[in-house]
């Protein structure tokens, strides 16, 4: 059972307005669409002896026995209740004075709560305790029980919804054929129904998600999302962009003829949508994304070449300088030989680098600009922006993406954002509506599958050994560690620990150690000795991620990996098999929950990203893929992507459908749900 968070001593609680603000609670119709998390069934009161455990029960009865017991953890107010059919034990890990009254030996109380099994019998931990009444004072429908914020009181939130449902008119823009056609009631009916349950409804029906009063409130809530999100992209149209369409592309064709390898048939096709979608005076606004290793980089610097060969600079921003970094040591080596002038741009720069490289970009000396956040600060002027690439777009907030395509007063750069974590199909639909998305669906030909293998931590040993095997073959290991130094709260191995331990049992091999805390440049020299060789094994946490390139790297095991997601162990498994060699990848686990079994089953099982995404999403939610929690994109409080698939493609085509028939309802309608978002909806 959680608690509520206390305030510390001679802290302040904050006003009313502001703490209801917290919840969204702002307007009448933020009442009116503030629904129950659930409810409490209070309409009878059962015999103690018919109590089961698992399940919530109302009973009453007498106190026989109170008192307080000192436990390891604290004081806890234990009591027992009796009704003459059987005895209930009743247990309070925190209580206050009052409660303490309330359960004193001889009084009767009525109690509500979960019943489980304790030591002496059945019992209930937290109850809701209240005074005794009649069967004919019960209520006689459920109970809602509302989302609620510190010091705000259930009993409040019930009257202040009731207010609101009295003082709003809620009208149905829906129109009557589309409810018709998928079985849904009146909005007024679906809402009150909800907040004000009728005589004879039941728990089950009301907390079932696909019950019609649910389904269409979710319906509309995606309705919602995608007018908006259309909307958003018709703004867009009306925005310019210069177009980039060079009559000669002579740095295409000289970049093509010095390529060591083909292009892929998906490659192929991905760049052939971008150069149209460049060629236009309507920005671009495409999501380009593709599994680890499917060669996203290679199509980001012909976009940039293309730009350069019509007379504009492009940039490509990463949220992290080791990434920004690779990705500027491995575009210079396919586009400096052609001439391009490149700049590079981070926060840890020197003063005089970075002054040099500012004047470069302002000058427009510089054609390529790559870098990290620092790319998107006021001091950053670029002279011909035409392009802006984005990478691991949803680790960057919406807010950030739209600073990093500031243009000219009368233009906007084009934007291109990579992904390497793909997005699931249901995701897509609801969240990118108003984006263009391109898929690099085939990976570079010779790239075998990575071999996964679950293997317990008791067998450690055994893996050093295939440590030293592969090695022994002239291949190079990375050992990913999920923390920097033992935390005394989760017993994991650190990073430096398991440094320490491999260069005892493996003293022939040359072993490395790079982690977040270290000086970025000390980092770098660590990164490049792995790259160039000079190191058999990388011992990491997770800044090896994204974006090193080791093809001769052949091992990945990743410690612990029950505590890593499934798209992070995705991406670390990406790291190997970069080369024509066969790779593998072992998977070192302690305990398990349920979830972290399913978690590696998954990850075991299969390498196709877009179905690790599938279940990521299942486990974690929409707002890890987008970057929409920093962004205030309109997220979902009623639907779920995954269980409500087929309602948002049936909000989706109905959405289309309505902007052409009745735009102005369709609008009204978004603004609604979404008004105080609708800033946001422009990256």
């Amino acid at each position: 059972m959680a608690y509520p968070a206390l305030r510390k001593k001679g802290e302040k609680l904050a006003p009313l307005s502001e703490r209801l603000a917290r919840l969204g609670l702002q307007k009448d119709w933020d009442y009116v669409l503030h629904l129950p998390l659930r409810y409490e069934d209070e309409r009878k009161i059962s015999p103690i002896a018919e109590l089961q455990a698992g399940c919530t029960g109302q009973c009453q009865g007498q106190v026989i026995r109170c008192e307080r017991v000192r436990r390891p953890s604290g004081e806890q107010l234990q009591a027992t209740v009796s009704d003459g059919t059987a005895t209930l034990s009743v247990r309070l890990l925190h209580f206050f004075p009052s409660q303490v009254k309330q359960l004193e030996v001889n009084k009767t109380v009525r109690l509500y709560g979960p019943v489980r099994d304790g030591f002496t019998g059945l019992e209930m931990v937290h109850p809701k305790i209240k005074p005794p009444v009649d069967q004919a004072q019960l209520p006689s429908t459920l109970t809602p029980v509302y989302p609620a914020g510190e010091s705000i009181t259930q009993n409040w939130l019930r009257k202040r919804i009731s207010r609101a449902l009295l003082d709003v008119e809620i009208s149905d823009p829906m129109p009557a054929d589309i409810l018709v056609k998928l079985h849904l009631p009146g909005l007024a009916d679906a809402i009150r129904y909800l907040h004000h349950p009728p005589v004879g409804a039941s728990l089950a029906a009301l907390s079932d998600r696909t019950a019609a009063a649910w389904q269409r409130l979710k319906f509309d809530e995606l309705v919602a999302q995608q007018v908006a999100l259309r909307h958003s992209r018709a703004l867009k149209a009306q925005s310019q962009a210069k177009p980039i369409a060079p009559e000669r592309e002579v740095l295409i064709e000289r970049f093509f003829d010095r390529l060591p390898f083909a292009l892929t048939d998906a490659q192929r096709r991905v760049f052939n949508e971008i150069r149209a979608d460049l060629a236009k005076t309507t920005p671009m606004n495409r999501l380009l994304q593709g599994d680890v290793g499917s060669g996203k980089t290679i199509i980001a610097a012909l976009a940039a070449v293309l730009a350069i060969d019509a007379g504009f600079q492009a940039t490509l921003m990463a949220p992290t300088e080791i990434l920004a970094e690779q990705h500027y040591e491995k575009i210079a080596q396919w586009l400096e030989p052609l001439g391009i002038k490149l700049a590079w741009l981070a926060g840890k720069q020197k003063t005089k680098e970075r002054n040099a490289n500012l004047e470069a970009i302002a000058s427009g000396q510089a054609q390529l600009i790559i870098g990290t956040h620092a790319l998107i600060q006021e001091s950053v002027k670029f002279a011909n922006l035409g392009l802006a690439i984005v990478d691991e777009q949803h680790r960057f907030g919406v807010a950030q993406r739209l600073a990093l395509r500031q243009g000219s007063e009368n233009s906007l750069p084009h934007l291109l954002m990579l992904s390497a974590t793909p997005i699931p199909r249901t995701l897509a639909m609801s969240y990118l509506a108003d984006l263009d998305v391109s898929v690099i669906d085939e990976l570079p030909p010779g790239r075998k599958p990575i071999v996964t293998k679950l293997i317990s931590l008791s067998r450690k040993r055994d893996v050093l050994g295939a440590v030293a095997d592969q090695v022994n073959q002239g291949r190079q290991v990375y050992w990913v560690c999920p923390l920097i130094e033992e935390s005394e709260k989760i017993d994991l191995t650190a990073a430096t620990q398991t440094y320490e331990e491999l260069k005892r049992s493996l003293p022939h091999l040359r072993i490395g150690l790079v982690h977040g805390a270290l000086p970025a440049d000390e980092k770098q020299v660590i990164m490049q000795a792995f790259q160039d060789g000079v190191l058999d094994v990388l011992v990491a946490t997770t800044v090896i991620e994204v974006g090193v390139d080791v093809p001769n790297a052949t091992l990945m095991v990743i410690e612990h990996a029950e505590r890593f997601g499934l798209a992070q162990l995705h991406q670390l498994r990406g790291r190997v098999g970069r080369g024509a060699e066969k790779s593998f990848c072992i998977l070192l686990y302690g305990e398990l929950s349920e979830t972290g079994r399913e978690r590696l089953k998954v990850i075991r099982e299969t390498t196709d990203g877009f179905e690790i995404a599938r279940r990521d999403l299942e486990i974690r939610g929409p707002g890890e893929f987008l970057g929409a929690r920093q962004s205030g994109v309109p997220m979902l409080r009623f639907a779920n992507l995954e269980l409500d698939a087929e309602l948002v493609e049936q909000a989706r085509n109905f959405a289309q459908e309505w902007l052409q028939t009745d735009p102005s309802a369709a609008a009204l309608h978004a603004k609604r749900w979404f008004g105080h978002a609708e800033g946001f909806l422009e990256a």
